[in-house]
């Protein structure tokens, strides 16, 4: 596999889905999922010109890191467990799960400084996957307000696996409408730029839709450990 001919072929569609958009390229920060491989493939990725990696699990993420030391931002994209945090949290710039207030008092006791947050969003409704519903997101972020050590940077949601476009167009611009709405309550804990939004089979529809993170796995650099 080659991670770099992988990433012009991403990078093209990319730059398809902004102009589709009237967006620009430079609004929109490409995360490569190294979960499910090895730290060789994430050098790979960074070598052709990936500055931001994601992790789901702690482990995972402490691996890398002692490896790899060139990384400008690491993420943690997965379900936080709280009892994992201080095992984190010095080397991460962004979480893109948080849930609950519980992490968020996890977070504001284990960090020594300020850190990026998106509040996960579960705006599909499936059983299966983590986060807040829609309607109760604003009153959560609201509660964070006393948290110094946790900035809500934006929301996260995982649209469902579909190839269904106007499913994905919804879900996407459901967390959009949320997004204009916690901006509109000028919260200062709380810019909410950025929207985490788009895997590897719809990350086009989601920039297309005001991604400005988007979680490319699979498309990048496989799936083999």
């Amino acid at each position: 596999m080659k991670v770099a001919e992988n990433l012009k072929n991403i990078e093209e569609k990319i730059n398809e889905a902004c102009k589709n958009s009237g967006r620009h390229r430079e609004d929109i920060k490409l995360i490569g999922v190294t979960k499910y491989v090895s730290i060789e493939r994430a050098q790979e990725a960074l070598e052709a010109g990936v500055t931001d990696l994601g992790e789901n699990r702690d482990q995972g993420l402490l691996d890398k890191y002692e490896v790899l030391k060139d990384v400008p931002n690491w993420h943690y994209i997965g379900s936080m467990q709280t009892r994992k945090v201080k095992n984190v949290i010095d080397k991460i710039s962004y979480i893109h799960s948080l849930d609950r207030v519980s992490l968020a008092e996890e977070i504001q006791k284990r960090s020594k400084q300020p850190i990026n947050c998106l509040v996960q969003v579960n705006v599909s409704g499936e059983e299966s996957k983590h986060g807040l519903d829609p309607e109760g997101t604003l009153d959560f972020i609201k509660e964070l307000a006393g948290f110094d050590k946790v900035k809500v940077a934006g929301l996260m949601t995982m649209a469902p696996f579909t190839d269904d476009e106007q499913v994905l167009r919804g879900c996407f611009r459901k967390l959009k409408k949320l997004q204009v709405e916690i901006q509109k309550a000028e919260l200062s804990h709380a810019p909410c730029k950025e929207l985490s939004m788009g895997m590897s089979n719809d990350f086009m529809v989601a920039i297309e839709e005001g991604s400005t993170m988007i979680r490319i796995g699979t498309a990048l650099v496989g799936e083999e450990l």
